[in-house]
């Protein structure tokens, strides 16, 4: 559906927040907890897995109460996003604002910035390099970029994509440092409309020290999906967009994904991002996307992420070996998952997930779904205030979704009753209670370029 339910609040606050309030949310916002988290919190004991397992049979969903509690209590300006199962849509909707300055409602087809989703495309680009025999993942980075990467020699083309090479995190760099108010309106007013080339981000990335030596570690960076972009233009001649573009976007007609080189808008409807400041809310939805290129920049909507997501996990775009590499996983602690080449795997009590999240300035969005990429979740959220639920709203919509729940199977709304229903009419379900491991800072406002809390800078950088 393309309207807000009249049970969705669309209206959000937009007095004068107080000076103290306004500087601590937008230094948030713009500096260092991260855009999202997939990270397990400690429990006492997990909760049992569903006796039929959210990819085998239909969870009916409505999440239109977890979406307007997003903006209501959730600190977020606009959420949006869609269920599927199969080719069936079993939710799509939207709360919040659109555009605070007009009042216009969020659309569930908007389009948005997915950030570090972004990771998976190209991933998926460079496997299909591999199949085609013009890249070798084990093959040594300087093979590929010969002098680009200091010690490039060492590294390889497996190690970008898993993120154990080392190599620092150029968003880490001081010069993405938000430190105080004055440095986020420099951003506001110039940072966000630099551009930087490919070369230039990686020539910032060496002049930092290793993280540790290829292969010894894990740590999430930026720097590797950049050099993997690069590789994929020295390979193919064409740039790491032209191939998105040419082999996934345009053959699986992801008709709301783009892949912006230095242009700053968001091209067809999409909600707009704002920073909180002390005199009112500041515009963020236009920036220089050239600053997380192939680490980040693509644009798209729920609909096309979700049928992105099928057609990988359903074996249509890379051949079953290739597959199998990008779900060939090494423990990713800081994330409390296990990473693949582009993708993350989460080990629930509901089953196992696979998927990425991403967050770029204001953006943040959840791709997440059963390995069978039968059952999946879009989500975008526009970060703007605090949470003050300590992520249980979203924890509760991620039950619903992969879990089931007394409210999705028995408190569902009329608009989708009884289309995910199979076989005997009955839904597998948990009980509302059950919490799945994920870290109540899913959804909290961040940095540039971020995963997860935990793998963001030190408070006070960008990214």
């Amino acid at each position: 559906m393309n309207s807000v339910p009249h049970s969705v609040p669309n209206s959000i606050s937009t007095h004068r927040p107080a000076r103290r309030v306004a500087l601590g949310a937008a230094a948030a916002l713009l500096a260092g907890t991260g855009v999202l988290a997939l990270a397990p919190v400690a429990a006492a004991a997990p909760p049992a897995p569903p006796a039929v397992a959210a990819g085998d049979r239909a969870i009916p969903v409505d999440l239109d109460q977890e979406v307007a509690d997003l903006v209501t209590r959730g600190g977020a300006s606009a959420a949006l996003g869609e269920v599927r199962q199969g080719d069936r849509v079993e939710w799509r909707g939207a709360a919040g604002k659109a555009d605070l300055a007009t009042g216009a409602p969020a659309r569930a087809g908007g389009r948005y910035r997915i950030g570090s989703v972004t990771k998976t495309f190209v991933a998926t680009v460079m496997l299909q390099l591999v199949a085609e025999g013009r890249v070798r993942l084990d093959d040594p980075v300087e093979r590929y970029l010969p002098g680009t990467l200091p010690g490039g020699r060492l590294i390889t083309v497996r190690q970008l994509l898993n993120h154990t090479s080392g190599v620092f995190n150029y968003t880490e760099d001081p010069r993405f440092a938000i430190t105080d108010e004055a440095s986020a309106r420099r951003y506001l007013t110039e940072g966000r409309w630099q551009s930087y080339r490919p070369r230039e981000l990686v020539r910032i990335a060496g002049e930092h020290a290793p993280e540790f030596p290829p292969g010894q570690g894990w740590k999430y960076s930026n720097t590797n999906y950049v050099l993997a972009g690069m590789v994929i233009q020295k390979v193919t001649g064409h740039s790491w967009r032209y191939e998105v573009e040419r082999r996934i976007a345009r053959p699986l007609r992801l008709l709301d994904t783009s892949v912006p080189d230095e242009s700053t808008r968001i091209p067809g409807p999409h909600a707009k991002v704002y920073v909180p400041l002390p005199e009112g809310p500041a515009d963020l939805t236009r920036i220089n996307p050239s600053a997380a290129g192939a680490a980040g920049a693509v644009i798209s909507s729920s609909r096309d992420l979700n049928r992105f997501f099928a057609a990988l996990f359903g074996g249509r775009l890379l051949p079953a070996a290739q597959l199998a590499e990008m779900k060939r996983t090494v423990p990713a602690p800081a994330l409390g998952a296990s990473y693949g080449l582009g993708v993350i795997r989460y080990d629930t009590g509901c089953g196992t997930l696979w998927g990425h999240t991403g967050g770029i300035a204001g953006y943040s969005t959840v791709l997440l779904g059963t390995e069978d990429g039968r059952r999946r979740l879009a989500l975008s959220v526009n970060a703007y205030g605090e949470d003050t639920t300590g992520g249980e709203v979203t924890q509760r919509l991620l039950v619903k979704v992969f879990c089931g729940s007394a409210e999705a199977t028995g408190q569902r709304g009329d608009r989708h009753r009884g289309e995910s229903r199979k076989g005997d009419g009955q839904a597998t379900a948990l009980p509302s209670t059950t919490a799945l491991p994920f870290s109540a800072g899913l959804l909290s406002p961040g940095g540039l370029l971020s995963p997860a809390p935990l793998l963001s800078p030190a408070p006070g950088r960008l990214g």
